[in-house]
């Protein structure tokens, strides 16, 4: 492609502000290297993949690479499940990382970085209690107060953090912290803890350790060691990139590349929580049935509801990147899987509610194959069988005894065409003692089986209802998923109330289904469309003997209907 100042012009114009930064760094860098890297202290949700789309993506753009790296410093709350999951979560969305690495790799280089800041006179050991740091650091417009042990000589230091390493000392007995300054309307500089004490087995590093770094001391500089150029992560890390920079500036020689730290708004969708902290409560306190309940924000669950990666990396896209915080509606998501769906899912004729229908001028022994388009939306994608015989299954909402003017479906001395097959004609309906319609007797006229080309086949009624064969369906188990909370901020509530009391009462209900044949020996993860009902998911919980679905998505978005 040519390019001329004005389509030159007009490229960076629609470059987003991280794609511009690097734009602008392209002749400093000698290539591009970003990274994501999560805590492995639970799963990651969706907020996690727009930031797993961000850097990968970002890399990919510019002819980069990224690595994926654990950001695995506090033992007490990090698991290899987290890792694994992680670590399928991001595949399975569509990317690969360059290296997979551990910021426990490089606990002895920070180890030795904390050295050299002692010797500097930048970083010293203090033996404050964690509270008592907390309440001597002041507020943003009142300095905080020097801690007593701030002065003490570097060999004093460097002995009592050796020591500190030994395990000489109790869990909050002492600490590392930074010399910075105490007055800094920065709170994150006012002399910041380096390293903290936990007598507590490592996934990776076993008993090996028993002081490990903070997140800001050890993220930068993991950052460095990879050789990584940009550092994207979100805004909540803006207030701390001068002390990402602080550390850096101490420890490189002068002249080494170091990575630039750079932050987006991260993504906050509504009747959603984020918050891990608030997902593990969900899930200790069996609000929902685990991280991947189809229910929960979480990679898993989505995959699980009946996501494809394509339909969130299409989000994420939509979402876009901005450096201001805004409320993104969950509807702009289901609208992702919807459009995805649409071009991709298998059609599928299921009943919920069924009501029986005996077509008597149909032979009883008579059992026909019909055809039907697997997906309309794509041209390759085939035909199913479907068996057509005397006796089959419609929706009970299909049809009214005293319907009004504009019902188009099924009445007494009504006709509607059953899709894939033959107008009907409703000629009487049997009841029980109680009254309830149990069956529909019709006639059906032999000559209008769609797609034959006949002139009754072309003759047009208001009505076209789905069904499935009386003899040959398959039941299953439809578990019905809507939002887990009822209001647009679950966290927005009064003083002395929980979020937990915004959960929908109705985000699980359970039905069961009466499905064409065609979807026999499916397994987990098979989604498809429903037809007239909307999409769904064959459930890891099916059996040989029961299949269950989770339903994806609405055909239409009803929610505020």
């Amino acid at each position: 492609m040519t390019h001329t100042p004005d389509n030159l012009e007009d490229e960076k114009k629609s470059l987003n502000f991280l794609e511009q930064i690097i734009e602008d760094d392209l002749s400093s860098y000698p290539y591009i290297l970003t990274r994501f890297p999560p805590e492995p202290n639970g799963y990651i949700h969706i907020g996690h993949a727009k930031s797993i789309c961000i850097n990968f993506g970002l890399a990919q753009k510019y002819g980069g690479k990224c690595n994926l790296r654990f950001d695995d410093t506090n033992p007490t709350k990090e698991d290899v499940e987290y890792v694994d999951s992680i670590k399928e979560d991001v595949t399975w969305l569509g990317f690969q990382w360059a290296n997979e690495l551990y910021a426990s790799d490089y606990f002895e280089q920070l180890y030795a970085w904390a050295q050299l800041l002692i010797r500097k006179g930048k970083a010293y050991v203090c033996n404050m209690t964690a509270e008592e740091v907390s309440e001597n650091r002041g507020t943003p417009t009142v300095p905080g107060k020097e801690s007593p042990y701030r002065n003490r000589s570097v060999e004093e230091n460097l002995d009592l953090f050796a020591r500190m390493r030994a395990g000489e000392f109790k869990e909050g007995e002492c600490m590392l912290r930074a010399k910075i300054d105490m007055a800094s309307p920065n709170m994150h500089m006012r002399d910041p803890i380096m390293y903290r004490i936990r007598y507590a087995h490592h996934h990776r590093t076993g008993n090996a350790w028993c002081i490990y770094p903070m997140y800001d001391f050890a993220h930068g500089q993991s950052d460095f060691i990879e050789g990584i150029t940009h550092s994207i992560c979100t805004l909540e890390f803006e207030v701390h990139r001068p002390l990402y920079e602080w550390f850096l500036n101490h420890i490189a020689d002068e002249g080494q590349l170091k990575p630039k730290q750079r932050e987006f708004a991260r993504l906050n969708i509504n009747y959603t929580v984020m918050s891990k902290r608030k997902l593990l409560q969900l899930v200790e306190e069996k609000h929902v049935n685990g991280w991947d309940d189809p229910r929960m924000p979480t990679v898993c669950g989505l995959r699980r509801r009946g996501y494809t990666p394509e339909s969130i990396r299409n989000f994420a896209h939509k979402v876009g990147v901005s450096k201001r915080e805004n409320i993104i509606d969950v509807s702009l998501l289901e609208f992702c899987i919807r459009e995805d769906l649409n071009k991709t899912a298998p059609r599928i004729m299921a009943i919920l509610d069924p009501l029986k229908v005996v077509i008597t001028n149909y032979p009883e022994e008579k059992t026909e194959v019909l055809h039907g388009k697997s997906n309309p939306e794509d041209e390759n994608s085939g035909t199913r069988e479907i068996p057509f015989e005397r006796e089959i299954f419609i929706e009970r909402s299909d049809f009214m005894e005293d319907a009004p003017k504009k019902f188009f479906r099924l009445t007494v001395g009504g006709e509607v065409r059953l899709k894939y097959a033959y107008i009907i004609r409703c000629n009487e309906v049997v009841k029980n003692e109680q009254g309830e319609i149990t069956e529909l007797r019709c006639t059906y006229d032999e000559d209008s089986k769609s797609g034959s080309g006949s002139e009754a086949s072309q003759r047009k009624v208001k009505g076209t209802l789905h069904w499935v064969p009386a003899h040959t369906n398959i039941s299953a188990e439809l578990r019905l998923y809507d939002r887990l909370f009822n209001v647009e901020d679950p966290l927005d509530v009064p003083e002395g109330h929980d979020f937990l009391e915004h959960i929908n009462p109705n985000s699980l209900q359970y039905a069961s289904a009466l499905i064409e044949p065609a979807i026999a020996g499916v397994q987990a993860g098979f989604r498809c469309q429903f037809e007239r009902t909307g999409y769904f998911c064959v459930d890891k919980d099916s059996t040989t003997e029961k299949l269950v679905f989770n339903k994806t998505v609405g055909l239409k978005d009803s929610w505020n209907k």
